[in-house]
């Protein structure tokens, strides 16, 4: 299978295979993102290529058994060789293997680290060893820890401040296919799916690899969702419990976060959603919500101004929200999962337009650089942001703005994220609420900068009188897919 998109990734790892040095590289990103495939295409076929993969919950005697099994198949000829005694020893097998080869490169791929190294399993602390002592010092090593854990990557190998401390030369955060590498895999497959279609897709399956490849040819995105979410045997009826176990301790917490965000359109700062968890703001909390971020489930929006706290916490994996919008609810009514049709019935009703609007701005958010792009600024250094303001005046309303980019060249964009299956409509209510927000944004932030008051629709706006009035610059979808 052709190895889609990741052009960056993919320039990272050539260098390491190109460089004179030895190299420890950590990859990382959640469950089913193709972290896996990644690194066994790109290696697979240049030099010595070795992996094992740990096992959840599996004993140190069954890790040390599979590695026995590919050692020999690797470095034995297919052999059969004596299960090590521990973490030690298997290295040192390696280490004796390893010296027998001579000129060609080395790839050894620990993928699901954090299972691997299991309480008293002494995998980490054997494995510093033999980076630090041995691998560190051949130049044709290339060693690669690999989890979906982030945080467990995180801070136990990245940022480890024992025997791994500064020791990795590379990292590689596997984050979801973007808009345009969805489209490329798809065409790869031969599935044509025009542009807004993909959109619509990408907001229940996120850019997850796994997930597209439950996608068919000939079938529209409804009839996709429908099939794969809320039929009876549907791949993802059930995906969302497996996929916070398999990536969290107690994920029970880690789930209650997720509902919390996902009950708020706006998000909450961090003492919000602790007073809805009723939970103490101690370290506890802090690491769950953490733990979250790190995984790409939760994403924290920094507040206009550079400020350090008053940011809010919302729900950034597609699926996710997906899950516990319409799945997770309609398993606690008395509609039963397995109507086909389901999806296909809820296009248009509000709460459709009120998930759907949630999520074209999170797809939005993760597109940002497109964005830049289309409105010709990718080369100005520019802060992202949200704005929110809360009055405490009765007779005063709020106001947010969902996107603002601070311009490095004394200008700002207001970014309005409106989805629309159709041309969009600026209304004569909506355009005055427009230039409240545009006017509010001023007085309370006493901003010198011009402002630009921009939208982003799929297809764009009407150029009716309130558009030419109060809309600056325009946005379309095609732009998301540069």
């Amino acid at each position: 299978m052709e190895l889609i998109g990741r052009e960056w990734e993919k320039r990272v790892l050539q260098e390491i295979y190109e460089d004179k040095e030895a190299h420890f590289l950590a990859v990382y990103g959640r469950r089913r993102i193709g972290k896996t495939f990644l690194i066994s295409e790109f290696f697979k076929d240049k030099g010595i290529y070795f992996e094992i993969t740990g096992m959840k919950g599996g004993k140190m005697v069954d890790q040390l058994s599979h590695f026995s099994f590919e050692f020999g198949r690797i470095f034995e000829g297919g052999n059969k060789v004596s299960i090590p005694k521990n973490w030690s020893e298997a290295f040192q097998m390696l280490q004796s293997a390893i010296e027998k080869q001579e000129k060609k490169k080395i790839t050894l791929f620990f993928d699901e680290a954090p299972w691997l190294a299991s309480h008293k399993s002494g995998f980490l602390s054997a494995l510093e060893y033999f980076w630090n002592r041995y691998l560190s010092k051949n130049p044709r090593i290339i060693l690669i820890i690999c989890g979906s854990s982030a945080s467990w990557i995180i801070k136990k190998v990245i940022y480890d401040k024992g025997g791994l401390y500064n020791r990795v030369t590379k990292k590689i955060h596997l984050l979801p296919f973007s808009l345009q590498e969805v489209e490329l895999y798809l065409r790869s497959r031969q599935i044509e799916l025009d542009r807004k279609q993909i959109v619509d897709l990408y907001m229940v399956f996120g850019g997850v690899p796994k997930y597209l490849s439950y996608v068919k040819r000939g079938y529209s995105v409804a009839q996709i969702v429908s099939s794969v979410c809320f039929a009876a045997g549907g791949a993802l009826n059930e995906e969302f419990t497996a996929l916070y176990g398999s990536l969290f301790e107690n994920s029970e917490q880690h789930i209650s976060v997720v509902r919390a965000l996902s009950e708020s359109i706006y998000g909450m700062n961090k003492n919000e959603l602790l007073a809805k968890l009723k939970f103490s703001s101690g370290g506890t909390s802090s690491q769950v919500i953490q733990e979250l971020v790190d995984a790409g489930f939760i994403v924290y929006v920094p507040p206009f101004g550079k400020k350090k706290v008053g940011g809010r916490y919302r729900i950034c994996d597609e699926y996710s929200f997906f899950y516990l919008s319409w799945i997770k609810k309609l398993a606690n009514t008395n509609l039963e999962i397995g109507d086909p049709g389901f999806w296909m019935k809820k296009q248009g009703t509000p709460a459709w337009y009120a998930w759907s609007g949630y999520s074209f701005e999170s797809l939005c958010l993760k597109h940002i650089m497109q964005i830049k792009q289309a409105l010709g600024i990718a080369g100005v250094e520019t802060v992202a942001s949200g704005w929110w303001y809360q009055s405490k005046q009765p007779e005063e309303t709020g106001a947010q703005i969902d996107l603002v980019i601070d311009r490095g060249d004394r200008c700002i964009n207001l970014c309005e994220l409106k989805y629309s299956d159709a041309e969009f409509i600026i209304t004569k209510s909506y355009a005055e609420n427009l230039r409240n927000k545009k006017k509010a944004f001023k007085e309370k932030t006493a901003t010198k900068k011009t402002i630009f008051t921009t939208i982003l629709t799929p297809y764009g706006a009407k150029k009716n009188a309130q558009y030419l009035d109060c809309i600056d610059r325009e946005v379309t979808l095609d732009a998301l897919f540069d």
